[in-house]
């Protein structure tokens, strides 16, 4: 059980410690408003005792939400779909597979069902640059072609076992603070927002079309502590630079390495600090008694 589609920013690698930093005991309901690739959800949907009995998942992208329906309610439809985009592609001469995939990302998804708008973004992901997701100003995917010489575009177990995680899981599209405001003491919320940005060539917040610039950082920062004094406990990661440090200066903060996997330059792949946000006192201490 793991992500099932590959997200720039994504906390496969990281999710034990950040489970480990998280309050100890079970919570009602878990949100996780900027869902992404979901690491942190399926890492908690594949422990042996659930520590949650609900849970939300929210992301601004309408084509990742898509998918994560088109996964919770009819996977089997899904995989056919991904299946006939594997074959065709990799049939191709590899000369002829960048036309396929511009093909299939220049499509206007607006009218599509669920199951062809998510079996398009697994294609998209699994042959595009780097795995990379972004869009421009009319919300249009814009990443070139990766020239994998044999991709693997279908994972049916991944895809199955992910439909038997988010079995009766909520999926929004929607604001970060739309899904704050349903929840209450004993609920807990892992926010992993687009990061600010530690130089002026690491500015992407592209994942969706309106961005995350810096009022909505600090609408974030407001939350957390709105969140605390409600009782939900609340994690957020964020790039550690001095203006986070200090956005989140009244919060219990770590720093952790984390590897930067995506970019065009292989020489500045490798280790950054990642800051660690938590509005609760320590990771040994329980949440609120959760609600009823």
């Amino acid at each position: 059980m793991r992500p099932v589609v590959k997200w720039a920013g994504g906390k496969r690698r990281l999710t034990g410690r950040l489970l480990s930093l998280m309050p100890d005991g079970d919570f009602h309901t878990y949100a996780e408003p900027f869902c992404g690739g979901a690491a942190m959800f399926f890492a908690l949907a594949a422990e042996e005792r659930k520590r949650f009995k609900k849970a939300i998942l929210a992301d601004k992208n309408e084509e990742l939400m898509a998918l994560y329906r088109a996964i919770q309610k009819d996977v089997e439809s899904l995989i056919a779909r991904v299946r006939k985009y594997s074959d065709e592609h990799l049939e191709l001469d590899p000369e002829k597979r960048r036309a396929h995939y511009n093909d299939v990302r220049d499509t206007r998804t607006a009218r599509m069902s669920d199951v062809n708008r998510g079996a398009r973004l697994i294609f998209l992901n699994k042959t595009c640059f780097n795995g990379l997701w972004r869009v421009n100003r009319a919300g249009r995917n814009n990443v070139p072609f990766g020239r994998y010489a044999n991709p693997r575009i279908l994972d049916t177990k991944v895809l199955r076992a992910a439909s038997v995680a988010l079995s009766g899981v909520d999926l929004r599209v929607a604001d970060f603070g739309e899904v704050a405001r349903d929840l209450s003491s004993g609920d807990f919320a892992y926010f992993d927002p687009p990061y600010v940005p530690v130089s002026k060539t690491s500015n992407f917040t592209a994942y969706a079309a309106d961005g995350f610039g810096p009022k909505e950082q600090e609408r974030l920062a407001d939350l957390m502590g709105e969140l605390g004094e409600r009782g939900v406990c609340a994690m957020l990661s964020n790039a550690s630079s001095p203006e986070t440090q200090a956005l989140y200066s009244k919060f219990r903060r770590e720093t952790i390495p984390a590897a930067r996997l995506i970019n065009s330059d292989v020489t500045k792949r490798g280790n950054v600090d990642e800051l660690v946000v938590m509005n609760y006192p320590a990771p040994a201490a329980a949440c609120p008694k959760a609600a009823s």
